[in-house]
């Protein structure tokens, strides 16, 4: 599959590398030799130095050829309009990376794909939804909801108090039992469990289950002391922070503070009246104070600067706060922020990253997730007629070491997968792949 990747800035620039790793023939354009030359040695990729936007230049990359066209550029207007050129120049299929939610609207989808742009992808609109899932429950830190919520993915950190410590799997009760540990995070490792494996103390362990189940998942972890989010508050009001107050489910108060004036005035007309807005200096932990901040459920961090995000999140964790968020720009403090234990690390260009990702593969796999916390994809397939996996039991399919099967959708209902469960076509199986190339599991389904 040819892929050319228009913009060498830090969205392109990781979901080139995450690309790479497919094995599929990557073209990585940009106007910065710079930026391009950081990539050229370590990766199995081609760059090109030269405008997206440029007629003679997409030609002379191969965009003729091109299987999927990704604009990511800082700038908007360009974006569109290499998807345009692309398009007309005979790519197969367009994303264009952009900033304005207006564009998102239903009624201008038809639109937008006349002109030849097939996808749109906002980071900051996609950043905001995974807030949201994270601070729905304070003692979750990963919520991933599979076909409207027929089957829930959910990241837990398991301390001393869990009954399900220490003990191998195979002494659980499967498979009886309303849950799927599909993979644990334990360090700088990702752990896809076997029957003789346990869950360790301070363990990110990953449950895939059904939202009846849940408050099981909830006893067994040993986290029904921590109570249910109500008070959120948000420290830095930039483009993140109105969409996820503006998607916040009802019964939720909110408060933003924002250190410059003439935002907070901005703040005013951009979100609802349920939010206060509040100018101050969040790292001011006297402000904090004043505004509630030992009342607060979930603090989330949401400022340009990652070491400020991550101090402040450590800071309301002191005051007593059992929810924090903490959005993580740069990509080499996110093991540090883990390993600080700040609750839920967001990263938008891995986001964003992860929502591309799933268009350079077959039409058969319908989501696919990127784990911050875990070097793991989960991918959502669709089982097809005579499909691999349809003709013998799920335990002698012999699939790769490093895949988990956690659970499946039939007739809309989610039902969890052991190693008797017979898949059957039309399907949609949730798979969990750790160091497999998802490519590599298509053949399966």
């Amino acid at each position: 599959m040819k892929i050319i990747i228009a913009g060498a800035g830090e969205v392109g620039t990781h979901l080139a590398k995450l690309l790479s790793r497919e094995r599929q023939d990557i073209v990585l354009m940009d106007e910065s030799e710079d930026r391009l030359s950081k990539l050229d040695n370590d990766f199995d990729l081609m760059t090109v130095v030269a405008s997206p936007s440029s007629i003679a230049s997409l030609k002379d990359a191969g965009v003729a050829d091109a299987d999927l066209f990704i604009a990511v550029t800082p700038d908007e207007s360009r974006n569109m309009t290499a998807c345009m050129i692309a398009h007309n120049l005979g790519a197969r299929k367009t994303v264009a990376r952009i900033d304005n939610y207006e564009y998102l609207l239903p009624k201008h989808q038809d639109f937008w794909k006349k002109m030849g742009v097939d996808s749109l992808i906002f980071p900051e609109m996609l950043a905001a939804k995974e807030i949201v899932d994270a601070v729905k429950m304070s003692w979750i830190r990963q919520w991933w909801e599979v076909r409207g919520g027929a089957l829930v993915l959910l990241g837990v950190k398991l301390r001393k108090g869990s009954e399900i410590l220490n003990i191998p799997f195979y002494e659980l009760g499967a498979p009886n039992i309303p849950y799927h540990v599909v993979a644990i995070k334990r360090g700088h490792e990702t752990i896809i469990p076997r029957g003789n494996d346990s869950i360790h103390e301070n363990d990110i362990v990953y449950f895939m289950t059904t939202k009846k189940d849940i408050p099981y998942i909830r006893k067994i972890a040993g986290k029904e002391k921590y109570s249910d989010v109500r008070n959120v508050m948000i420290m830095g009001g930039g483009r993140i922070a109105v969409r996820a107050a503006n998607i916040m489910p009802d019964g939720m108060h909110l408060t933003i503070i924002e250190s410059d004036r003439h935002r907070c005035n901005r703040l005013t007309e951009l979100v609802d009246n349920r939010v206060m807005v509040i100018h101050g200096d969040g790292r001011d932990l006297s402000l904090l104070k004043e505004e509630g901040l030992e009342r607060t459920d979930a603090f989330v961090a949401l400022t340009g600067n990652s070491e400020t995000n991550v101090l402040a999140c450590l800071m309301a964790k002191r005051m007593g706060v059992s929810k924090t968020v903490a959005n993580i720009e740069n990509l080499d403090y996110i093991d540090m922020a883990e390993g600080l234990d700040i609750g839920t690390i967001i990263n938008k260009k891995q986001i964003a990253a992860s929502h591309i990702y799933q268009m350079m593969l077959d039409a058969d796999v319908s989501n696919v997730k990127c784990l911050t916390l875990a070097n793991a994809d989960v991918a959502e397939f669709t089982v097809q007629e005579g499909a691999l996996v349809t003709r013998k039991p799920v335990k002698d399919l012999g699939l790769p070491k490093g895949v988990s099967l956690g659970g499946l959708i039939r007739n809309e209902e989610g039902q969890l997968i052991t190693g008797n469960t017979l898949i059957q076509p039309g399907d949609h199986v949730v798979v969990f792949c750790s160091g497999v190339m998802i490519k590599k599991i298509e053949k399966y389904f």
